[in-house]
């Protein structure tokens, strides 16, 4: 984090370079932020003093930063939006701006009132994006894509992970950081985003994955590293279970928006369809708010009105 941030403040003053590894410190050591999060930050900010370089005809120092308009922020929105961004990039690049000056006017570094004026972009509201029952129970097998040149194991370790993102709902970076004396415990603890600790329960099937996972797995597991493993021996990452889920959309005939998002997605769209209450489902998935938990009533609601649409004579 601190080498990609480094290299992409130079074009900052000293100075303000250190607000801004001060502010990524803080987010990293008291708000306890995700490596996602600090990278984003760390880039957007990056990209914001880049620009500021170029606009000011020089490294932004603290006064410039204190000195800066209402038309010098929206200057930067306009030349990112020019270079293809979307309205959600744009309000996430704002709101990281803002929470940055916000920390220098805490730390009482300096003040600008230029922001409150801005609104951010307006983002096209859509909702989340879930298989199809049958399709995320094709997904999780993993092996579709399987070959006489594919070690079992491997295909054992994939439905594991894909089958603990719907049969657990949980992310991708939870599934992966599991160790495997985590992974013994029924429920599991998982610590998700934020440094928020949550219990998932362990069903059936997501159990016998991991057994079946672990007896075929040729490799030393230490207890307290990584559970799941690439085929040399290192941690597996995100990007392998990306590509993997690439291939079997392909493979199964899926749309685009078949990703290891996704089957966290029909987790919780599945167990709604099923019965299950919001607050519940909330607990489950690890939201801060019921209302980022509500938006499945809305997946539910578009089905709905799809199937209506497809069925009735009239529609």
């Amino acid at each position: 984090m601190a080498e990609t941030s480094d290299l992409e403040l130079f074009h900052a003053a000293p100075e303000t370079s250190k607000t801004v590894a001060a502010w990524l410190a803080y987010f990293k050591t008291e708000r306890r932020a995700s490596v996602h999060t600090l990278d984003a930050y760390g880039r957007d900010i990056g990209q914001f003093m880049a620009f500021l370089a170029d606009h000011l005809g020089g490294p932004a120092t603290l006064a410039d930063l204190a000195g800066l308009t209402p038309s010098d922020f929206r200057a930067f929105l306009a030349r990112r939006r020019n270079e293809g961004n979307g309205s959600r990039t744009l309000a996430r690049q704002l709101s990281a701006i803002r929470t940055y000056f916000r920390f220098l006017e805490r730390r009482k570094i300096l003040s600008n009132a230029a922001l409150s004026v801005l609104r951010a972009p307006k983002i096209p509201h859509g909702v989340p994006k879930p298989l199809t029952a049958g399709a995320a129970r094709e997904v999780v097998k993993a092996d579709t894509l399987a070959g006489e040149e594919t070690p079992v194991w491997v295909t054992a370790r994939d439905a594991a992970v894909l089958t603990l993102l719907y049969g657990c709902g949980l992310r991708i970076s939870e599934a992966l950081s599991l160790t495997p004396q985590q992974a013994s415990h029924d429920p599991l603890t998982i610590l998700g985003k934020g440094g928020k600790t949550r219990i998932v329960p362990v069903i059936d099937a997501a159990r016998a994955a991991l057994d079946r996972y672990l007896a075929l797995c040729p490799l030393a597991l230490d207890s307290k590293a990584p559970l799941f493993r690439g085929v040399k021996g290192g941690p597996l990452n995100a990007r392998n279970i990306q590509l993997l889920i690439a291939r079997l959309r392909g493979a199964l005939g899926l749309p685009d928006t078949a990703t290891p998002h996704a089957l966290r997605h029909s987790f919780a769209s599945h167990l709604l369809a099923g019965g299950a209450d919001l607050r519940t489902i909330q607990e489950l998935l690890g939201h801060s708010s019921l209302s980022t938990t509500q938006v499945y009533t809305e997946v539910n609601t578009t089905h709905l009105l799809e199937q209506y649409a497809k069925a009735h004579p009239r529609a």
